[in-house]
């Protein structure tokens, strides 16, 4: 059984470096906070002992484990500090340069066999260790913010990482209660690779005016996400999500499944970065008219639309049910046009949504003559309804699609397994099931049939399934 370490620090007094040590220290670590900046360590102390004691007026410590935790925490302005450290967890700013910097000072006053790990998010492993004497002890111990909170941290090994020292450091984080998942060292890891088409499609929904930002928002929340989307990228910030999309875009070399966003670049260019700045996808200044919910439609309902929505409860994707003059189905990939012609009678399709979801759903019609019979279906399932421009895929399901295509190449290219992308997922991106859990309940063989659809549709190969899907459908 591989021990977890003690001694630990951390680099970095900012709002992660801080979440991240006191994890360690509730966990029962020996803890050092590292900062040059005395203001820094000041508000870190501050910050980190008021949690603590909301944590015991909420019953979820003691006051004698809050005093306990505090006690094992320390707050240092030099280096020759962290001499005794088993563990060095850097977490400062973003820049290649400057934590190659600190990892060669830390390297001269750690022990030899002390590890030194990296929080960061997006840095090349490899690349951050070549100026290191040791670079077979040094890993990717990346967590996700807030750090107290998320339950992911991934385990980044590189070219020269000592596969004992990876197993140390996940034995760490799973004794800090972490979910700790090895990765390897790939631009984006796990979750900033796999997760790009969750933002990428929602853009290019809104960029096509497949519906507006809250129907499409509103949409994914129906499907068990706990924000959708676009709302989402306001909350990260405009700027921080498109940077992350372009960097990981240039780093495999404009591999197309990665396209940066043009309508998310004019939100950047324009300053509106989110919540942050006020506006975003969306307007957060006093005043600004927020967007209602979708309602359930007030519609006739027939013996019909009662018998369609019941066959549509248990249908798998591209099977039709007949009510009354046309015909209703799951998309499976091809427009309402597409499969009106195809049966010769009118459409009516609907975007994939949980069998037990209650909120609005997506659908879309061959020609509008069939409205009536939509609005009584989805007064008939007590749902509201978001009429979407007759599109490929629709909306949900088409980026669902593409999260577990993406997920697949990850796979393939021995990133992460199954399991290990899923659980990334969850616990880093707090998706309500992973990619492959989502594939499984689709359907893998349907799920191909989608994306060559999808594919054939739109004209674009970044639909085409991954060789992976194919070999394992």
């Amino acid at each position: 059984m591989v021990a977890p370490v003690g001694k630990v620090a951390v680099c970095g007094a900012g709002a992660m470096g801080s979440g991240i040590a006191q994890v360690a220290a509730q966990a029962g670590a020996s803890v050092l906070i590292f900062d040059v900046n005395a203001q820094a360590l000041e508000t870190s102390e501050r910050r980190t002992r008021a949690d603590l004691d909301k944590l015991a007026a909420r019953g979820k410590l003691t006051a004698d484990d809050a005093r306990a935790i505090g006690d094992r925490m320390q707050w240092v302005s030099t280096l020759d500090a962290l001499a005794d450290r088993e563990l060095v967890i850097e977490a400062i700013i973003e820049d290649a340069g400057i934590k190659e910097q600190l990892f060669e000072r830390i390297e001269t006053i750690v022990a030899p066999d002390a590890i030194i790990a990296t929080n960061t998010s997006s840095l090349p492993i490899s690349r951050l260790a070549r100026g290191l004497k040791q670079p077979e002890r040094f890993v990717g111990m990346h967590f996700f913010n807030p750090a107290t909170v998320m339950k992911l941290v991934e385990v980044i090994s590189g070219a020269a990482t000592y596969p004992a020292v990876a197993a140390r450091i996940v034995a760490t984080a799973e004794s800090w209660g972490k979910v700790a998942i090895p990765v390897a060292d790939v631009p984006g890891f796990i979750v900033n690779r796999v997760a790009r088409p969750f933002y990428g499609e929602a853009f290019t929904a809104l960029n096509e005016g497949a519906a507006d930002a809250p129907a499409i928002d509103a949409l994914f929340r129906a499907a068990g996400f706990r924000m959708g989307p676009l709302e989402l990228t306001d909350l990260i910030g405009q700027d921080v999500n498109f940077a992350v999309a372009r960097s990981v875009f240039d780093s495999y070399f404009g591999r197309t499944r990665f396209v940066p966003q043009l309508r998310q670049a004019a939100l950047v260019d324009a300053g509106w970065y989110g919540r942050k700045t006020g506006r975003g996808v969306y307007d957060y200044r006093d005043g600004a008219q927020k967007a209602a919910d979708p309602q359930v439609p007030d519609a006739m309902i027939a013996d019909a639309h009662r018998q369609a929505a019941q066959a549509l409860r248990d249908a798998a994707p591209g099977t039709f049910t007949r009510c009354g003059g046309l015909f209703v189905g799951m998309t499976q990939g091809r427009t309402a046009r597409q499969e009106s012609d195809s049966m010769g009678a009118p459409v009516i399709l609907f975007d994939w949504s949980p069998a037990d979801a209650i909120g609005p759903v997506g659908f879309t019609l061959s020609d509008q003559s069939a409205r009536p019979d939509a609005l009584g279906l989805l007064a008939a399932q007590s749902r509201a309804g978001v009429e979407i421009a007759d599109r490929p895929g629709m909306i949900v399901a088409r980026t669902l699609a593409q999260l577990a295509n993406a997920a697949a190449d990850a796979v393939l290219e021995q990133v992460a397994d199954e399991q290990g992308v899923d659980a990334a997922l969850r616990y880093g991106a707090n998706y309500p099931y992973g990619p492959f859990a989502w594939a499984d309940r689709y359907g893998r063989g349907a799920l191909i049939r989608l994306l060559d659809d999808i594919a054939d549709g739109t004209g674009e190969a970044l639909y085409r399934p991954s060789h992976y899907l194919r070999n394992r459908a």
